[in-house]
């Protein structure tokens, strides 16, 4: 794709464990659509030279991989990766930079925007291209999620956004695109690193990542008291799935912020999204709207939970939840 849209859309992805997270190609996939209705292209870049499914990059949307020389080879370097990232924009000039909002995101590319003398919109929910002004639209949540703010740069450039994993659904793979590998190497030496990574800690309550989860049971504030949440977390166990809230249990203290879905919590985007006692909240919609499969069970048949599940069971989810997880368990010996 070539033109005089937007520029080169940039994607800064993230790996864990050598593989490009989840969330990273879903945002190729976005890229690669804005790409397509402005006539650019999409170059994704790696923080390493090590990413085993590199390979892959091409076939969601990306045109150009660069792969960096891994500047932290024993472990995460904010200042490495800003210099570098910074070269190599400042060489390339791309006209747009997108991250997901995790650690990389909030990090390193607000330092990049600085050094770059642009600006960034974070934690971003909505990308669009708006064919008049020939302008990226960034949408984000102001005020604690209670207003969406549609945000442009008109004169700066790149416009840099990072945006909530899982904003949107990751596309299907095409073999047939080809896109150019380019390794970039990296003067280590001409960085002094101001930190240290000692160690990852890991949330010991947190048996499944729910950013990452394939399957997803959630319960609201319809379970009562925090007692009442053993009936969603045995249900996530046979299932193998990550356990979730809204944001009512968590401001009511039963449950961790870690759990949280939503405009304020995380955003996920499970084949499987079971909501327990979830009313269907707006800011709560926002981040789980996305999934493949939403299953609802709630006693009020108006609950706005309904208008976005794919399956909704009306009832009292105290009946409901532990039968299902009987005969889960039992359908697994």
């Amino acid at each position: 794709m070539t033109g005089d849209g937007l520029g080169d859309i940039w994607v800064i992805t993230e790996q864990r464990n050598g593989r490009t997270k989840a969330a990273s190609y879903a945002l190729i996939s976005r890229a690669w659509k804005l790409a397509d209705e402005c006539q650019s292209r999409v170059a994704t870049v790696c923080l390493s030279q090590g990413v085993e499914d590199a390979g892959q990059l091409a076939a969601y949307g990306a045109d150009k991989v660069y792969l960096l020389d891994g500047p932290a080879p024993d472990g995460w370097n904010d200042d490495a990766y800003v210099k570098e990232l910074v070269d190599l924009a400042g060489r390339e000039k791309p006209g747009v930079i997108l991250a997901t909002s995790g650690s990389l995101g909030s990090s390193v590319i607000p330092r990049v925007a600085v050094a770059l003398g642009t600006g960034v919109a974070a934690n971003c929910i909505s990308l669009d291209f708006d064919p008049q002004s020939r302008m990226l639209v960034q949408t984000r949540p102001a005020f604690g999620g209670t207003l969406m703010a549609n945000m442009v740069f008109p004169k700066k450039r790149p416009q840099i956004a990072t945006v909530r994993p899982h904003a949107f659904k990751k596309g299907e793979p095409n073999s047939a695109r080809r896109g150019e590998m380019i390794r970039v190497d990296f003067d280590r030496q001409s960085v002094t690193a101001k930190t240290k990574l000692l160690n990852v800690v890991k949330d010991l309550t947190e048996k499944v990542r729910l950013d990452e989860a394939e399957i997803v049971v959630c319960g609201g504030r319809g379970l009562g008291k925090a007692e009442n949440f053993g009936f969603v977390a045995e249900l996530a166990d046979v299932l193998g799935a990550a356990l979730g809230t809204s944001r009512p249990p968590v401001d009511d203290g039963w449950i961790t912020y870690a759990h949280q879905v939503g405009q304020t919590g995380k955003t996920v985007s499970p084949r499987l999204y079971i909501a327990c006692g979830v009313a269907g909240a707006p800011q709560h919609l926002a981040g789980m709207q996305t999934s493949e499969i939403i299953v609802a069970i709630n006693e009020d048949p108006k609950a706005p939970i309904f208008e976005v599940a794919t399956y909704g069971i009306v009832g009292d989810l105290f009946k409901i939840v532990p039968l299902l997880t009987k005969k889960l368990r039992e359908a697994r010996g």
